[in-house]
């Protein structure tokens, strides 16, 4: 089941998304990001969401604490109360010593108060991706249901790069939509257990979407007992995707009209490159992740992108 959009040709995300809160001028995933992204005039943002130990959303990237915080190892081998202490700017810099990790719940206000959306990736810690999608489904539902129902806010885009997440999500709170994303344009042999029957089945009737996503000889490959082949665009459709959001290098005009001619939408990431962006966007496309907020304007104006841009006329 595709979640629904209130029909098909509604699309209620921005063009243009902040990367993990405002790119590399802040310490990523965290309210001070946020901030900082919004006042270059982003309505946008991308961000990471996994869960503790005791099953809280929180946001973080990696799946260590070592990179983006004080602390060391595991961060869903921690209990919320012990991460809620941590350290989560200074590594950044010194301007923004005592930033702590953000709890979903402390995005969620900041953006319902302020009229934000998000793109949310759903990034487990490994071995954990139903669990996450489930939980954080619910308390996106949660959060968000009171304001998206009296057409206050906009449910945020729910992605991952792991479709049992997504999978885990859509059954969890079919409503929200959802997003596969994408770093190669993969096939791969999915076996029983690893999606719902029903999102396999839905796969399977569009395994034969085109010979562009079969590499050669993966008819051959060998395949776990009872495993299906499938493409990353038939399991996208399988999951009931609103959209697919693509690393940028992989996408042309024609991957863009295709995903288009199959009521998907495209997005991509991370473009900070004025000039890729005007090519992107004089394809057809429905959203940039940027890290560079302070040179991608958020109408994506800003005067390189504009001068980039084909005249039309």
């Amino acid at each position: 089941m595709k979640a629904s959009l209130a029909g098909p040709d509604v699309w209620p995300w921005p063009r243009w998304l902040a990367h993990r809160g405002a790119g590399k001028l802040a310490p990523e995933n965290t309210l001070a990001a946020f901030r900082l992204g919004a006042s270059h005039g982003f309505r946008a943002f991308e961000c990471d969401v996994k869960l503790s130990a005791d099953g809280q959303p929180f946001l973080l990237h990696d799946a260590t604490l070592d990179r983006t915080s004080n602390a060391q190892g595991t961060a869903g081998e921690r209990c919320w109360s012990d991460l809620a202490q941590l350290d989560a700017g200074s590594w950044h810099s010194s301007a923004y010593a005592g930033e702590p990790l953000p709890h979903l719940a402390d995005i969620a206000r900041f953006c319902l108060h302020n009229g934000y959306v998000l793109n949310l990736e759903i990034k487990p810690t490994p071995g954990d991706a139903d669990r996450t999608g489930r939980v954080v489904a619910q308390a996106v539902r949660a959060l968000w249901g009171a304001d998206v129902a009296a057409g206050r806010s906009t449910w945020p885009l729910l992605s991952s790069f792991e479709p049992a997440a997504l999978d885990a999500a859509r059954l969890a709170a079919p409503e929200l939509p959802r997003a596969l994303l994408a770093d190669t344009l993969w096939t791969e042999a999915i076996a029983p257990g690893q999606l719902s029957a029903q999102t396999l089945d839905a796969a399977a009737t569009v395994a034969d979407a085109g010979p562009a996503d079969r590499p050669a000889g993966s008819a051959q490959t060998e395949q776990p007992p009872g495993a299906r082949l499938l493409t990353w665009l038939a399991v996208a459709q399988g999951v009931g995707c609103v959209a697919c959001v693509l690393e940028h290098e992989l996408v042309d005009a024609a991957l863009i009209r295709r995903l288009h001619g199959l009521g998907l939408r495209a997005m991509v990431y991370t473009v900070n490159d004025p000039v890729r962006a005007a090519e992107l966007l004089s394809w057809g496309l429905d959203g940039v992740i940027t890290d560079a907020v302070d040179v991608m304007t958020p109408t994506g104006q800003s005067a390189r992108v504009t001068a980039a841009l084909p005249r039309v006329g």
